[in-house]
């Protein structure tokens, strides 16, 4: 055996922790870790094993087990809600006879945070789920302690089942960048003078979240204004309306918007949504917050002052769990976020809450119905516009298209703060006006781009 080995004996010294002392039961060498406990002629006697040797015992007394699993009762069920059932059943199966002292199951579900604050670990828990039941075979004898003997061969059953609590109780299942709510079944075999033998089966909790109550399936919307400066000199300023029929929504469902933006610095600048997913963590008292950017959409240019509308536009939620708004340590917030990218300067931003609710709630329907409302008008909006009988020529517009000023913003996608702010036009030519008949038909979502008045 390879315990004579100082190499191998001091990278195995990190796994152990001095318990005993003295010299290993097999080898003349300091014992790391102890061993068994032996009863005879009325004294107990602590047995102590150097690193090697008590790996070689531990895998000795594991092959006495040959199957030790858990398995529920639907593996189709992808997911629980408060008040279900989980039932299933721990199969085992030893390679020897082995004594079995009891079998205990355990329906466990916490919360935990966990973090680092400069040189301070921030850790917290919250406990959702405890069941505990010892098991019995019933069609097994057993001896006066309540020990059972299991024999190779033969494949042992214990069944299980116990309900979850009810609705309001539980959180849903989640896992992030700093913390998780887990749920797992865990078995334990308890044998004599051995150690305990446990397996853990994972499985999914989804609270319901009904998004059809009044509160989220009424309108929300606002405005916001930032005056834009160079070099300390008033620039103008810009502005956006905003506004959205309802809060809440379900996976795989467009958001319309409804918005306005105006633009009169002397910038062009850039409108665009994204659903932004907020992720907030608490230990010790403190607070950790996460941010990340789900889908996003944009909208035209808007030059110098002009102005632009949304009558309608979409954001599709993206495939995500639902909000998380239950838990103590953990909470998982979305909000539809409509800004203005303003080039060399911050972004005009306007964050509208959202919540994400379960699907087959009845939810889909309702947007679909105003989805279907907020196209109509907008399409009628469209169609009230007067057309002009023959297609408009650039013979009437000037062949120099370049703005009065020399200089003009850049025209540039870049949400980053330190953009450049401007840059010489170049000069363009007008393209021929495309007849009537080769113009889409379709209503695109984006309205027509007016003067401010």
């Amino acid at each position: 055996m390879p315990c004579r080995s100082s190499s191998y004996k001091s990278r195995l010294f990190s796994l152990f922790t001095p318990e005993t002392s003295g010299l290993c039961c097999f080898l003349n060498e300091v014992s790391f870790r102890g061993g068994l406990i032996e009863k005879g002629n009325g004294s107990t006697r602590y047995s102590a094993f150097c690193s090697t040797c008590w790996i070689a015992v531990m895998v000795a007394m594991t092959k006495r087990v040959k199957t030790f699993q858990i398995v529920l009762s639907d593996p189709s069920k992808t997911f629980y809600c408060g008040g279900d059932k989980v039932s299933g059943r721990i199969e085992v199966e030893v390679n020897e006879v082995t004594r079995v002292t009891a079998v205990k199951v355990l329906g466990l579900g916490c919360a935990k945070v966990e973090y680092a604050k400069g040189k301070q670990r921030c850790r917290q828990e919250a406990e959702y789920l405890r069941y505990e039941e010892a098991l019995r075979l019933h069609d097994q004898p057993t001896d006066s302690d309540g020990s059972v003997v299991l024999r190779p061969g033969n494949k042992y059953e214990y069944i299980f089942g116990f309900e979850l609590p009810q609705q309001g109780h539980l959180v849903s299942s989640y896992k992030g960048k700093f913390g998780y709510v887990h749920y797992y079944v865990k078995a334990l075999i308890e044998r004599p003078q051995q150690p305990t033998l446990e397996c853990k089966k994972p499985f999914e909790v989804e609270e319901p979240l009904d998004v059809n109550t009044p509160d989220l399936l009424s309108p929300t919307g606002g405005m916001k204004e930032k005056k834009v400066t160079c070099m300390f000199i008033p620039d103008g300023q810009v502005s956006l309306n905003a506004k959205i029929d309802r809060r809440g929504f379900c996976e795989g469902e467009d958001i319309c918007i409804n918005a306005k933006f105006e633009n009169t610095c002397s910038r062009i600048v850039v409108p665009k949504a994204a659903i932004i997913a907020k992720h907030t963590y608490q230990a010790n008292g403190r607070t950790k917050v996460f941010r990340q950017k789900l889908s996003s959409v944009r909208g035209n240019h808007i030059i110098s002052g002009m102005c632009d509308a949304w009558q309608g536009k979409t954001i599709r939620v993206p495939k995500i769990k639902p909000s998380m708004l239950g838990c103590n340590i953990i909470r998982v917030e979305y909000a539809l976020m409509i800004y203005v990218h303003i080039p060399g300067s911050e972004k005009l931003i306007l964050e509208l809450p959202l919540v994400i609710g379960t699907a087959g709630l009845g939810s889909r329907s309702n947007s679909v119905s105003s989805q279907e409302g907020s196209v109509s008008n907008a399409s009628q909006s469209w169609v009230s516009l007067r057309m002009p009988s023959e297609p408009p020529s650039y013979c009437d517009v000037s062949r120099d298209c370049r703005l009065d000023q020399p200089l003009t913003p850049l025209l540039d996608d870049f949400d980053g703060d330190n953009s450049p702010i401007f840059m010489n036009a170049p000069t363009f030519q007008f393209p021929p006006p495309p007849a009537y008949t080769e113009a889409e038909e379709e209503y695109s979502g984006n309205a027509r781009m007016l003067p401010v008045c």
